[in-house]
């Protein structure tokens, strides 16, 4: 039986347009992908794989048979899919309450030789290897490119992919399908029962046209002979793909002697802006001061004696920053040194606003003032502090390799201790900022449905009363939706704090998304600390507490965060059920390389089970972060239910990339096959350890290049 949806996957559908739609402006050949969204043939998979860091998105149809697949290439060699399949007539022939067959699964491929001379590609692949295991086969495939535009590949595939007349049983006979809940590898069956051959060739007859023909080994037993749902006449397919943007790719193919097959493809590479570049203002130049020699009087530090030299000085960088969006909540200063705390509002790239504001220091401080200390601020609390030499900035402007040499001079450095006495601009705080707009959210791979969407209205706002104490909240009225609205609760053996998402849905009126009031510090040294209390999710309220331990220039940070919660009431907006829990983590951040980071986290969960959550990302210089999660609890797979345990994958992408223009705003997406009761937390508490991380030296390093930008 399949489970009421849960709990969705929202993401603005907008963002996923435009995402979509700049995608198809860089350039770069790559190899081309199956119906299937792994990088192959029509349906076979062939020994290839993508560049280094590219994200795919793939849509295809045969028949009966539904494909929409997300795949990452995790490094040069190894690459990771999401795949939800949908089978039609599922009941035609054998009963089911199932009309439309639903099911999700991963694949993980490793190439494990390159193409060279003589030698093809070759990949092994595991598909399905972890979910219902009925989509699941290994196999070995092999590319050789006999001309620039001919290739061929060849393979050897086991379980579905060893379907069609086996060649043999090499490796002992393949256990039975062991479908039970799901969601756990099923190692036993790798490799094992009947092998069988599979193969084709691929022709570019130019740089957007390609056609291709295949030898597919996989019977399609339970489509085709069991359920029925279409004809398999024969093993060969045959198809033509045109190519209308380097990043996408449709195709269309005659399957298996019955059926017309069609698929789309998209590619994204992070690591390159659809745009070409960011469309932004130029920055301001460096002013060099005049030599003492020339205008002694100028490098007088009697100017700090002056009364109203603060404001004067306040008003003149924020007038000179703010077509940069950037405010100067604070300004402190000695003769020789200027420190001020800086708001960034618009810049994706840190190091880009710490650049404009160094620039605009140039231009507004007195000569005798040498040392420049920005401090970026995040939510009130002080991030890092970054400190450079005024003559450094006026001297390697134009010199070449300068974002390199101005960063080896510059220090990152923890923002508590001694410093210059602030005057903080009173018009900073108290500040209201609110906003009245649309909103359209996409919940993707329901159970029971490929697609919800919902249209409506959101006002939210935030009230920061003092620097680090901000009262937020957020309200939405609901005008158009196909959401889950079922009035049943869950039938989850765990207590229901994810699983009756539905029953919170089944309200027509506005809904209070949360109203919370937030205390953020940095309490010296290295340590930050933050509290939360009031309605902080849809179906939870309570209070949160987090302590921080977080070097400014360490790979690894520390964290704990204790939370009280209980659950909202489904119909009214200020009122709680029973069911009431204490909560609480521990948490190590670390920093693999300048590309990966770990984090994992281990207490107690909001059903009252304890475990342990690994989490894995890829970061890119540009914010992009792809990512996966898998969360282990002492509940029962019996008690989880469907999916057997928590476990997703996760995607970051800065608007910045998409649009091609300065922006802090984010698209954000966490996927899961099945979204339970286990292993899940409290939300809307907010954590330190992502906003901060951007001001730290490992976050401003690796977009320092941006600095002079």
């Amino acid at each position: 039986m399949r489970s009421p949806l849960p709990r969705g996957t929202l993401i603005p559908a907008t963002s996923v347009l435009a995402l979509l739609s700049a995608a198809m402006a860089f350039g770069q050949t790559t190899p081309s992908l199956n119906l299937s969204g792994a990088t192959g043939l029509i349906d076979m998979p062939s020994g290839e794989s993508q560049p280094d860091g590219f994200f795919t998105a793939s849509s295809s149809k045969f028949g009966p048979v539904r494909r929409t697949t997300l795949s990452f290439q995790l490094s040069p060699r190894m690459s990771a899919s999401f795949r939800y399949t949908g089978i039609d007539d599922w009941n035609r022939i054998l009963p089911s309450s199932l009309s439309v067959y639903y099911d999700r699964s991963f694949d993980l491929r490793y190439r494990a030789l390159d193409e060279g001379r003589y030698l093809p590609a070759v990949t092994v692949g595991f598909q399905d290897f972890i979910g219902t295991g009925l989509m699941s086969g290994e196999y070995i495939a092999a590319t050789k490119h006999l001309s620039t535009g001919l290739k061929v590949t060849a393979g050897l595939g086991w379980g579905r992919l060893g379907s069609y007349n086996a060649i043999g049983t090499p490796f002992g006979s393949r256990p039975a399908v062991d479908f039970g809940l799901g969601g756990k590898p099923n190692v036993g069956q790798w490799f094992k029962g009947p092998v069988a051959a599979f193969g084709g060739v691929e022709w570019q007859a130019n740089d957007k046209l390609t056609f291709k023909a295949e030898y597919s080994s996989d019977a399609y037993d339970l489509e085709s002979t069991q359920r029925q749902t279409f004809e398999r006449k024969t093993p060969f397919n045959f198809g033509v793909e045109y190519q209308p943007y380097d990043s996408m790719r449709v195709g269309a193919y005659y399957m298996y002697g019955s059926e017309v097959g069609l698929a789309v493809h998209f590619l994204m590479n992070p690591k390159q802006r659809p745009m070409g570049g960011i469309a932004d203002s130029a920055p301001d130049p460096v002013k060099p001061r005049p030599s003492r020699a020339a205008d002694p009087d100028a490098w007088s530090p009697e100017w700090v004696t002056q009364d109203g030299a603060a404001p004067v000085l306040m008003t003149n960088i924020n007038k000179w920053l703010a077509k940069d969006g950037i405010v100067v909540e604070a300004i402190g200063y000695t003769g020789s040194t200027a420190q001020v705390r800086i708001r960034n509002n618009r810049y994706d790239a840190e190091a880009q606003a710490i650049g404009r504001v160094a620039r605009a220091m140039t231009n507004t401080m007195p000569a005798s003032v040498e040392t420049f200390e920005i401090v970026p601020m995040v939510n009130g609390v002080a991030a890092s502090k970054v400190t450079l030499r005024r003559s450094d900035i006026e001297a390697l402007e134009f010199t070449p390799g300068a974002d390199q040499a101005i960063r080896d001079r510059a220090v990152i450095s923890n923002a508590s201790g001694a410093g210059p006495e602030l005057t903080f601009d009173p018009d900073t705080y108290p500040r209201l900022n609110w906003s009245l707009a649309p909103f359209v959210a996409v919940s993707l791979f329901d159970p029971s449905a490929p697609v919800r969407t919902e249209l409506g209205i959101r006002l939210q706002g935030d009230y920061e009363i003092v620097p680090g104490l901000v009262l937020s909240g957020s309200l939405t009225k609901s005008l158009a939706d196909n959401l889950n609205r079922t009035g049943d609760p869950s039938d989850s053996l765990l207590p229901h704090v994810r699983s009756d998402a539905g029953l919170f849905n089944r309200v027509d009126n506005v809904k209070l998304e949360h109203l919370k009031l937030s205390w953020s510090s940095h309490l010296g040294n290295d340590l930050y600390g933050r509290v939360t209390v009031g309605y902080l999710e849809r179906m939870f309220g309570g209070a949160s507490a987090e302590l921080l331990w977080m070097p400014v220039n360490s790979r690894l940070a520390l964290g704990a965060e204790v939370d009280y919660a209980r659950q909202r009431d489904f119909d009214k907006p200020f009122a709680f059920q029973d069911y009431e829990i204490v909560t609480g983590h521990v948490s190590a951040y670390y920093e693999l390389n300048s590309d990966y980071r770990a984090q994992l986290d281990v207490g107690r969960y909001l059903a009252g089970d304890t475990g342990a959550t690994l989490s894995l990302d890829r970061e890119f210089a540009n914010g992009w972060r792809v990512g996966a999660f898998v969360t282990m609890t002492d509940a029962t797979y019996e008690e989880f239910g469907e999916g057997s345990f928590d476990k997703g994958i996760r995607l970051r992408i800065p608007l910045t990339w998409a649009i091609g223009q300065p922006s802090r705003k984010i698209f954000g997406s966490t996927i899961r096959p099945l979204s339970r009761d286990g292993g899940t937390r409290l939300e809307g508490a907010g954590t330190f350890y992502e906003s901060l991380r951007d001001y730290h030296a490992s976050g401003l390093d690796s977009q320092w290049a941006r600095f002079w930008k």
